[in-house]
């Protein structure tokens, strides 16, 4: 896969016990573009140290294929099952580490910060995220699985988040404002 040396690939991923979610984008220039997307099927393996190990394994096959330059996970909700969370929690270490192991950077984000960077509510549904991400990135409605959309919807978070300006960039006047900016002063006087 031949790439211009400007473009990022994003692989994001939606960390599951019995399905892992993953998407791929591609962003150059203004708009990102969907690469792929699909699932880590888990459910065909009864002992869960076999679905962590295939986790790590699928994850280091998409890196290895897609060559991302970043990672962008969804964080563990709360629950109040403590033995799902751990198990939640052994999926999402299993595709950091797969990442880590291959030197790409780990951005995690929580599902509601998801949810909002896409749909502009945190509190929106797997669907209503699928079909915002199907409107943006111009995907078909048959290729959509929910589990799939939510690892996309990881990427296309870190993209939106990783293109804002910095936030928390504070100024106490236009001096102070030329003095840590000084490339953006157009200094011919036009």
């Amino acid at each position: 896969m031949k790439r211009k040396p400007e473009d990022r690939i994003i692989l994001g991923i939606d960390p599951g016990t019995n399905i892992t979610g993953y998407g791929i984008i591609e962003c150059s220039g203004k708009e990102p573009r969907l690469i792929t997307l699909g699932v880590i099927e888990l459910s065909g393996f009864k002992d869960h140290f076999l679905k962590i190990k295939h986790i790590f394994e699928r994850t280091t096959g998409l890196i290895e294929e897609y060559h991302p330059g970043e990672l962008a996970i969804e964080s563990p909700f709360y629950g109040k099952n403590v033995q799902s969370m751990l198990k939640l929690g052994r999926a999402q270490g299993a595709a950091i580490s797969a990442a880590l192991s291959r030197s790409v950077p780990v951005f995690e984000y929580a599902p509601r910060k998801i949810k909002m960077s896409i749909t502009g509510l945190g509190s929106a549904s797997k669907e209503q995220v699928a079909f915002m991400l199907m409107s943006i990135l111009k995907f078909r409605e048959d290729e959509i699985i929910l589990d799939a959309t939510d690892g996309l919807a990881a990427a296309l978070c870190h993209y939106y988040q990783s293109n804002k300006p910095a936030a928390g960039k504070s100024y106490n006047s236009w001096k102070d404002f030329i003095s840590k900016n000084p490339g953006r002063v157009n200094k011919s006087g036009g």
